[in-house]
């Protein structure tokens, strides 16, 4: 009997990672250089590269420092930053938050182990953490997938998410220098920033905001009880009420404005996925936005 983890990775596999053969192959590359054994060329020193790389021999010869460069090593460890907190669970349906992290994990998981690459994984909320190491091979995203079916539900404890201490705890698992995608809504305090800003420096870290159509336009669904996932906390809202409604969208552009504000100053690689869209697309966008920018930068 095939289980339920296996069906979510046959199917992915069959409508996503086939449809994505030759489209980003070869697409990604991480802005740090391998430690290459292969010998490709020299060319003169330029601050501030490696002096360890310097060629003394050609450099006696030449009067002038030359450095050696190798052919760079394509493997690298991925880190998958899952935040699995109550907020994720916004929209019950296939296009709520919680349903689209795990397909876009567990496709994620795939493509970069098809590589070759180690792939990780930190699955969060302020009650529950669990760190999958680094490895490869279909059986070990098979697990990534176990592992986001079997996580308990969050339970609200009255204070929002602390994403700092989940960027702490993978600043600490992540040892060697690599790629993180750090997948989450990013809502609640801003006390995630210089968390996020340290990681950067010592990692490539791409963050991916996951948003909900129905977070920034609430339909007329006239008077209704509205529940803060996270904190519990619940209010009564007429949302046939214009003025409403308007508020609501005043307030959610503002919050858009202080996040994108906050991923910049930290300094990493930002994307907005929305759950409605598709995860082919979504994936080949990401990869020609990142790649646009390290190029640009």
């Amino acid at each position: 009997m095939t289980s339920t983890p296996d069906r979510l990775l046959r199917r992915l596999e069959w409508q996503v990672v086939r449809r994505l053969d030759g489209r980003l192959q070869g697409a990604y590359r991480t802005v740090f250089r391998g430690a290459g054994v292969d010998f490709a060329d020299l060319r003169e020193y330029v601050a501030p590269d490696d002096a360890r790389h310097i060629d003394w021999n050609v450099t006696a010869r030449l009067d002038e420092p030359y450095v050696r460069q190798y052919t760079e090593d394509r493997e690298l460890t991925a880190w998958l930053v899952l935040d699995r907190s109550a907020s994720m669970r916004f929209g019950a349906d296939e296009q709520g938050k919680d349903a689209f992290l795990t397909e876009l994990a567990v496709c994620l998981g795939r493509l970069f182990g098809r590589g070759g690459n180690r792939v990780g994984a930190i699955l969060y909320d302020n009650s529950f953490e669990r760190i999958i190491p680094p490895r490869t091979g279909r059986d070990h995203v098979l697990r990534l997938a176990h592992e986001l079916n079997r996580a308990p539900a969050p339970v609200p404890d009255g204070r929002p998410t602390d994403l700092a201490a989940m960027l702490r705890l993978a600043a600490g698992a992540a040892r060697r220098r690599g790629l993180l995608l750090v997948i989450s809504d990013f809502l609640g305090d801003l006390d995630w920033e210089p968390a996020l800003s340290r990681l950067g420096q010592r990692h490539e870290v791409v963050a991916l905001r996951l948003v909900h159509p129905l977070e920034f336009d609430l339909p007329d669904l006239g008077l209704i009880l509205v529940e803060d996932a996270e904190t519990g906390e619940q209010v009564l809202a007429d949302t046939s009420d214009p003025l409403f409604r308007q508020r609501l969208r005043d307030e959610v552009a503002a919050r858009e404005q202080a996040v994108g504000a906050a991923l910049k100053r930290a300094g990493v690689t930002a994307h907005r996925v929305a759950t409605d869209q598709d995860l082919v697309r979504t994936l080949v966008d990401l990869v020609r936005r990142s790649g646009r920018k390290r190029t640009a930068a």
